[in-house]
């Protein structure tokens, strides 16, 4: 009695079988050729099916980075929005504090008749005794002052005002001084308005009108648009 082997035989590449050489049951030589496969370039298929999976996941990728791109941008909006409606709070407590440093920093013998405020600007005008009075004003914002800087003198020029008594005349000093307005730190910046300064009702003496001028009105401050 004759005893067969079986093997089990396996390509050792992925191709497509053209035709198999031996039937079932078939008895073989070592060597023997049992099929013919495809003559195509197996390596190069690899390398485009391996290429077309990395252009897959890029492409994932790419769409993974525009999402996050966008969130980012989406952040710095909120961020930028966050900023802006702060500065408008501040910002709505400047007039406060500016007129309260006024009254600080404006000496005695001062009238201030218009105070008008043009984005960071700031256009004080009014009526002094003498010029050493507009110099002091001058130096108390220079080196005295929080939210007023920068102090410019725009004009000073000696005029005369009717005095109280019939025929009676007074040399006074019409002046105009530019100042910026600076806002402190955010910790500064967020004390209650009025902080630091003295109430009004005490420093009358500095914003009561000389006694020679007493027809001009005190402007209220004007803000412009």
């Amino acid at each position: 009695m004759n005893m067969m082997n079986t093997e089990i035989v396996k390509s050792q590449v992925n191709e497509t079988v053209l035709s198999i050489l031996v039937s079932d049951g078939q008895r073989v030589k070592s060597g023997q050729l049992l099929a013919e496969l495809s003559s195509g370039n197996t390596q190069l298929e690899y390398q485009q099916q391996r290429n077309a999976f990395l252009q897959s996941k890029i492409a994932e990728l790419d769409i993974q980075i525009k999402d996050i791109a966008s969130l980012k941008a989406e952040i710095a909006s909120l961020k930028a929005r966050q900023k802006a409606v702060e500065d408008l709070q501040i910002d709505r407590n400047v007039p406060v504090h500016v007129l309260n440093e006024l009254v600080r920093q404006v000496p005695e013998g001062i009238y201030v008749t218009s105070v008008k405020q043009d984005g960071a600007n700031l256009n004080v005008a009014g009526i002094a005794q003498t010029q050493e009075r507009v110099s002091e004003f001058l130096r108390n914002t220079t080196y005295g002052s929080e939210w007023l800087v920068k102090p410019e003198l725009v004009e000073s020029k000696a005029t005369v005002i009717q005095g109280t008594n019939k025929g009676e005349q007074k040399r006074l000093f019409d002046f105009s001084v530019r100042l910026t307005i600076k806002r402190p730190q955010d910790g500064a910046a967020s004390a209650p308005p009025g902080a630091g300064a003295r109430p009004l009702a005490a420093s009358a003496s500095a914003s009561a009108p000389i006694a020679p001028i007493a027809p001009v009105a005190k402007a209220p401050m004007e803000k412009k648009a």
